[in-house]
């Protein structure tokens, strides 16, 4: 596929949908794979994370201007690689046909059978984000292999060297009717997103995800949607302040917080506000003694969300909040050759701050007080489902009244994050959140058309004989017996 910049959008469209054209073909020709090509195409994903750590490290490292080797390597690379082997271990079980129950139970008895069997859907579009390039288009295909489909991937253009490597990757190991890469900008992005495809998985924002379910419904292309949001952390009365802080702050500067679920306000209890503000500085002091040239301390990709962060503090700044800069060397970052921002903390926000109105990506973290849990779970539901939310402390009868009055796609307790790496686990989200679910066996059904068979009886016995005209006595009696309470 040609770079956007040498087509006209006319060309892109017709250069995609012959892609597309030909892996359908390549999927109806060749059918249904049978577990050993699925688990064959899932090993060449898994070498190819193995075979190119260094390159991958190095694009990233590029693509961000300062990126930790070592956060990529277990959120980009080994967070991929878990996933494709989970895929790999189970799903010739996945693949087995289910056995269901008849109705009326009777025919079961008399050999009717009833049962679902798992069908490839076809060609899955997957469109990946910037901010986790290579786990976002690695993962879903855990769950689109071992379905037995085909893919195609839009990476995203904001991670240029990065998007380059996944094409030349993939090219280097599968034929493009198998996994086929495409690059390019907005052009490429909105021509894919209106492609035919069988299934499409977007991750992104919520307001791209608008455009991309749009685009898709013209085709009528069913979705999975992993958006964001504002993801909360309620920090319990009875929750250990320094092992809350050192878990959140974790959360909020792994990748500098370019996290879709990465925690992004805490509601805190208002007598411990200032300790937990105290622990969170503790925190971020231990695992970065310094920032300027810290290589554990990513960058904010590119100079757009540079400015727009810097947007939001002064604009907190401004309508009267405290701002909180976690600097533990005292370093001058305003001369530095990436853009590294210091974790910084935003208290007793009020709801006219940007920061409160949009989803944060980045290391800013908001800390408004409650008085009383029921206000804290108000000001949640009083909001758009969160894709994620997480709890913090060992009152188990404050934690169920937070997991049962909030709506969310998915919790943490007692840490953040976690819970999309769980692989027993679905992960979606939730409303403007997202559609959708996939990850382990999840994913396979996602991917999945579950085709429902009946198998009739051989025999047209009497009870079957009734059911057609003349009617008599003998449907009479089964209609008397169905139609009642």
């Amino acid at each position: 596929m040609p770079d956007s910049g040498t087509l006209p959008d006319a060309a892109i469209a017709a250069e995609l949908d012959g892609l597309l054209a030909r892996q359908r073909a390549a999927q109806r020709q060749g059918g249904a794979p049978p577990a050993e090509v699925r688990i064959a195409r899932l090993d060449r994903c898994i070498a190819l994370l193995v075979d190119h750590r260094g390159e991958i490290e190095a694009a990233l490292e590029a693509d961000f201007g300062a990126r930790s080797r070592h956060a990529t390597a277990f959120a980009d690379i080994a967070s991929s690689i878990g996933p494709l082997k989970h895929a790999r271990r189970h799903l010739a079980r996945w693949m087995r046909t289910e056995r269901r129950a008849t109705t009326p139970r009777i025919l079961g008895f008399l050999g009717a059978r009833a049962e679902i069997r798992y069908q490839p859907k076809g060609v899955v579009g997957i469109i990946s984000p910037w901010n986790f390039p290579v786990n976002l288009a690695f993962a879903p295909l855990a769950g689109v292999l071992a379905a037995g489909n085909r893919a195609m991937i839009k990476p995203s253009e904001l991670t240029p060297a990065t998007s380059a490597l996944l094409k030349k990757m993939f090219k280097s190991a599968f034929d493009e009717e198998e996994i086929a890469v495409v690059t390019g900008g907005p052009e490429v992005g909105q021509a894919f997103s209106r492609l035919a495809f069988d299934h499409l998985v977007f991750t992104g924002a919520t307001a791209i995800g608008r455009h991309v379910m749009r685009a898709a419904a013209e085709n009528l292309v069913p979705l999975t949607l992993e958006l964001g949001g504002k993801s909360p952390v309620v920090l319990g009365r009875s929750a250990d302040l320094a092992v809350a802080a050192a878990r959140i702050m974790n959360g909020k500067t792994l990748n500098a917080g370019q996290i879709c679920l990465a925690p992004d306000y805490v509601l805190a209890p208002a007598e411990q506000l200032g300790a937990f503000v105290e622990q969170a500085k503790a925190s971020v002091g231990r695992m970065f003694p310094t920032l300027r040239d810290n290589p554990d301390y990513t960058a904010i990709v590119s100079d757009r969300h540079y400015a727009r962060l810097q947007g939001y503090i002064e604009d907190a700044r401004a309508k009267g909040a405290e701002i909180v800069e976690i600097n533990p060397a005292g370093e001058d970052l305003r001369q530095q050759p990436h853009r590294r921002l210091p974790p910084t903390l935003i208290l007793n926000p009020t709801d006219d701050m940007k920061v409160m109105q949009e989803e944060v990506f980045g290391p800013l973290l908001p800390i408004k007080a409650y008085d009383k849990l029921d206000d804290a779970i108000g000001y949640i539901n009083a909001r758009d489902r969160p894709l994620g939310l997480y709890y913090f402390g060992t009152d188990t009868a404050e934690r169920d009244r937070v997991l049962e009055r909030t709506t969310s796609g998915g919790v943490t307790v007692n840490d953040v994050v976690m819970h999309v790496a769980q692989e027993e686990l679905p992960f979606g989200g939730i409303g403007p959140a997202g559609m959708g679910a996939y990850h382990g066996h999840d994913g396979f059904l996602e991917f999945s058309h579950r085709k429902s068979v009946f198998h009739q009886l051989k025999r047209d016995i009497g009870p079957l004989r009734m059911l057609r005209p003349p009617y008599g006595k003998g449907i009479a009696a089964y209609l008397a017996s169905q139609i009642r309470r």
